[in-house]
């Protein structure tokens, strides 16, 4: 049982300040802690967001699903107004399943980040209805939905906005799964309001926020950062630290049209594969990340293919060999997206039978194509 220091948590995570185990979430040293004690400043970060801050060192979070759960439990208790953040590139595949069940009859005000990594010609509306029928098959019926993107500072202001409208003198807390940038949302509205630069720890890695984070608003209540939930089905946790930075989109995506015909094969690095099955002709369009390698080849080669060059020319992974892909098939309409979360989607823009192959445990899906061509 790790001892914890009252009245003390980090600034950048919201653990509890504690100084016996190293490998738990709050550790400081104890000469550090003494030091902070007797200057009577109630500020400090742990060394795991120290060490994340200053040397982009990144630690295993410790904590269990229950703890996660255990820390929202209460959110329907309370009359507040929820944020659900979803990463605009992964509608799908950053929700929360069972959320309703956590917020009780609270409003939800719906963030869509990251919209800075969408092709210009991207239509919002489009964006706002699939997030809205995305809702109402959660049982949820947003009172707005807004269009950001975090890292740029867009739509920032519009966001403060709906909060101030929604939320009627109530707190805030703000949901949603790991890696969908809501530390990076309330470090712009922080900075937006005051003089304070980046408060919380934020980074692309799972978990970085351990605990409840509660920043007092004007009126006496509480803007609420609460830890990501983890999902095991996003590709993060099944990649290792170097390898997530190759999936992870910098700059917005750039839609790239193959001719891919019976009997061919696309490769998404070693991470995802596409076999077309059907006899037709037709092109798709690709959304990944820029950096990623894709290559085509004739499925009647794609295994040995992959043997023969998974970890090296297919990557990520990395100098690894021991990555297993399962398939899944699909008869695909014209003008649909197979999406594989956590990576991207291709649009096939004519009727097609594929197979995909992912990484066991992802996710991979069917829906209406999001961009018109």
């Amino acid at each position: 049982m790790v001892s914890i220091i009252n009245d003390l948590s980090c600034i950048g995570c919201g653990a509890k300040i504690q100084v016996e185990d190293r490998e738990a979430p709050g550790y400081v040293k104890g000469d550090l802690l003494a030091r902070t004690i007797e200057s009577q400043s109630k500020e400090m970060y742990c060394e795991r967001c120290f060490r994340l801050r200053h040397y982009n060192e990144i630690a295993p979070v410790s904590l269990t699903d229950d703890d996660f759960l255990e820390l929202l439990n209460d959110i329907g208790q309370k009359d507040a107004l929820v944020v659900y953040v979803l990463d605009i590139l992964d509608l799908y595949g950053t929700q929360i399943n069972g959320l309703q069940r956590f917020i009780g009859n609270n409003p939800v005000l719906v963030v869509l980040n990251k919209l800075d990594l969408l092709p210009v010609s991207t239509n919002k509306n489009r964006l706002e209805q699939v997030a809205r029928h995305l809702m109402k098959e959660q049982g949820l019926s947003p009172v707005g939905v807004a269009l950001i993107s975090a890292e740029k500072r867009h739509g920032i202001d519009d966001l403060m906005e709906q909060i101030e409208v929604h939320r009627k003198e109530q707190s805030v807390y703000v949901v949603g799964v790991t890696n969908v940038g809501k530390s990076t949302i309330i470090n712009r509205i922080i900075g937006a309001v005051s003089d304070e630069e980046n408060p919380i720890t934020t980074s692309y890695y799972p978990g970085t926020t351990l605990g409840r984070i509660e920043i007092p608003l004007a009126d006496g209540e509480s803007l609420i950062d609460t830890p990501g939930i983890i999902q095991p089905h996003q590709l993060a946790h099944a990649l290792t630290a170097d390898e997530l930075k190759m999936i992870i989109p910098r700059k917005r995506l750039k839609p790239v049209t193959y001719q891919l015909n019976s009997g061919q094969t696309l490769f998404i690095g070693g991470i995802a594969r596409i076999d077309v099955t059907n006899k037709k002709k037709g092109s798709l369009t690709t959304y990944l990340p820029n950096q990623l390698m894709i290559h085509r080849t004739k499925t009647a080669k794609a295994d040995q293919f992959f043997e023969k060059h998974v970890g090296e020319m297919l990557q990520p992974p990395v100098n690894r060999k021991n990555i297993k892909l399962v398939m899944k098939q699909f008869k695909v309409p014209a003008k649909s997206d197979i999406v594989i979360s956590g990576l991207g989607w291709i649009t096939f823009h004519h009727e097609a039978e594929v197979s995909v192959w992912t990484i066991e445990g992802n996710d991979v899906f069917l829906r209406p194509a999001l961009i018109g061509k």
